[in-house]
């Protein structure tokens, strides 16, 4: 890291291992996990010449084309990128049990709120907690599960069995929709568009609403969120306000 910053590199805002490079009108973008870079340019050459400045510098190889990283397949075309974690999600649907379970058409029911069930039969915590955590990883490409993931989630310190069904409940959605993912076209403008919107009282337990919002870049999707909100809010419009 202190080569890049010492040779034009900067730090992204976005996180402390993400390094910028800009030579004119063009970028250099230089991702770093651990022993692991991932990077990329607006010009062929500068991704060329950067790769022959790391192997020169230091002892490493180049792969080639990222295929795949951290759990997570990128694929990659002349229309545009397709990332998923597919295999992953696999893997983990067999992992605990799920695979060839009835499938489900949601990720949660609408008619049923979860909430602390005091009364309710205890399971293993330590099971559930290494459900979430896994959940929590594949929403990097799934967005459709992060809020029905953001709500179990909520009751990792003392899950009951009611809690374990919802979670199968995602489980039995990601088993019918591994293939999911996020689509990045090259044709896509660089018009920036958010989203934002609020259910009201949703949590059973205090009454909170939850926020949620998406920003795309043209027509592709580069953030989303589902957060419940610190206050409770006294109507629909008030939600909505927080929410924005």
């Amino acid at each position: 890291m202190a080569y890049l910053l010492e040779h034009g590199f900067t730090r992204g805002q976005a996180g402390r291992t993400l390094f910028l490079r800009k030579i004119g009108k063009q970028l250099l973008i230089a991702q770093i996990y651990i022993d692991d870079i991932v990077f990329g340019a607006t010009l062929d050459s500068l991704s060329y010449g950067f790769a022959n400045e790391m192997k020169y510098e230091f002892e490493m190889s180049m792969i080639g084309e990222l295929n795949f990283i951290l759990g997570i397949q990128v694929k990659q075309t002349n229309e545009g990128i397709f990332i998923s974690q597919s295999k992953y999600a696999k893997d983990f649907v067999k992992k605990f049990g799920m695979e060839g379970k009835t499938h489900a058409r949601t990720p949660m029911s609408t008619s049923i709120k979860i909430r602390t069930n005091p009364t309710g039969k205890n399971i293993d915590p330590t099971l559930y907690r290494n459900m979430i955590g896994s959940l929590l990883y594949i929403t990097a490409s799934r967005p459709d599960i992060t809020f029905s993931v953001g709500v179990c989630a909520r009751f990792h310190a003392n899950p009951k069995e009611s809690h374990l069904t919802a979670v199968k409940r995602i489980l039995k959605y990601l088993s019918a929709t591994v293939d999911y993912g996020i689509w990045y076209s090259k044709d896509s403008n660089l018009t920036l568009v958010g989203y934002s919107d609020a259910d009201w009282v949703e949590s059973a337990n205090d009454r909170k609403s939850t926020s949620g919002c998406r920003f795309y870049i043209g027509g592709n999707l580069v953030v989303w969120m589902s957060k419940k909100q610190n206050s409770i809010s006294l109507s629909t419009a008030e939600a909505e306000y927080i929410a924005k």
